[in-house]
């Protein structure tokens, strides 16, 4: 069937022998709402009765065939890109409003947004869900027309090491060889990558820590992403939605009340952040 670029698509999934366990794939931070209903509903239009979840079960992805020349663009990421602090069913996601800016564009590019995002997600090593470098194949390498690849992820891993100066070094340079061959692997296949610089966490409860630690290796890592030379391009999100009078924090105007993820208004910062070579 046609699905016009930007539609909603939604999916009926019918279970005619029940579901024997919980391990389903599923999508717990997916920002928007399934509907559950007991019995074959295939042919319905809509579900009244049904019982309303805000997840996403069962589909992984979708693909599509187009009717001209398309790009892909993949942004990995977690709860940032996810778009915990977005509007449910409101598809404000900093993904969701490049997407948007692209196609109102003139001469609009026929670049298609991949978000691979998954909250609580780390680079280095797992938590909820694979770590980055075990899920790069499956959830960009192995994808259809990808071109170039957004990453915009590292801030758990130092939010979850110990606040000490020894573990923030050890982050700090165990995620640069991280960065480094996700750009090999990427290379390998033709997809040019760009770095995001992690943006701030002054004042969360959870990563703020006192001596400051973790803010000195975020410090370094975007360093590292602005001037080593290693990624194709730089998305400056810190700069974005940095607060200009203490840079350590976001914009009061751009959080969502916890001082690490964003609101509709900070998450169009960033999508305003994207140079448009990008998706080219």
């Amino acid at each position: 069937m046609r699905v016009h670029p930007g539609a909603n698509l939604t999916v009926t999934v019918y279970l005619a022998e029940g579901q024997a366990s919980n391990e389903i794939t599923s999508h717990p931070g997916s920002r928007t709402t399934s509907h559950l209903l007991r019995g074959n509903h295939l042919e319905a239009a809509d579900l009244p009765g049904a019982t309303p979840t805000d997840h996403w079960y069962f589909l992984s992805g979708v693909e599509v065939r187009p009717d001209r020349p398309t790009t892909a663009v993949a942004v990995v990421g977690d709860s940032l890109t996810d778009g915990r602090g977005s509007t449910t069913n409101g598809n404000d996601r900093w993904p969701d409003q490049w997407f948007d800016r692209l196609r109102s564009r003139r001469g609009a590019s026929q670049a298609a947004v991949l978000n691979q995002a998954a909250g609580g997600n780390r680079v280095l090593h797992d938590g909820l869900g694979p770590n980055l470098l075990a899920r790069l194949d499956r959830d960009v390498l192995a994808h259809t027309g990808v071109e170039s690849l957004i990453v915009f992820e590292g801030v758990n891993d130092l939010g979850t090491a110990e606040a000490t100066e020894a573990a923030q070094q050890q982050v700090v340079d165990d995620l640069i060889a991280a960065y480094d061959q996700i750009v090999t692997r990427a290379h390998a296949q033709g997809i040019e990558v760009y770095g995001a610089t992690l943006t701030p966490f002054g004042g969360n409860g959870m990563y703020d820590d006192p001596a400051g630690h973790r803010e000195r290796a975020r410090q370094a890592v975007n360093e590292w992403i602005r001037t080593s030379g290693r990624f194709d391009g730089v998305v400056d999100f810190d700069r974005a939605v940095r607060d200009p009078g203490a840079p350590e924090r976001l914009r009061p105007d751009a959080h969502d009340g916890d001082w690490l993820h964003l609101n509709p208004k900070g998450y169009g910062l960033l999508a305003a952040a994207v140079p448009d070579r990008v998706a080219r």
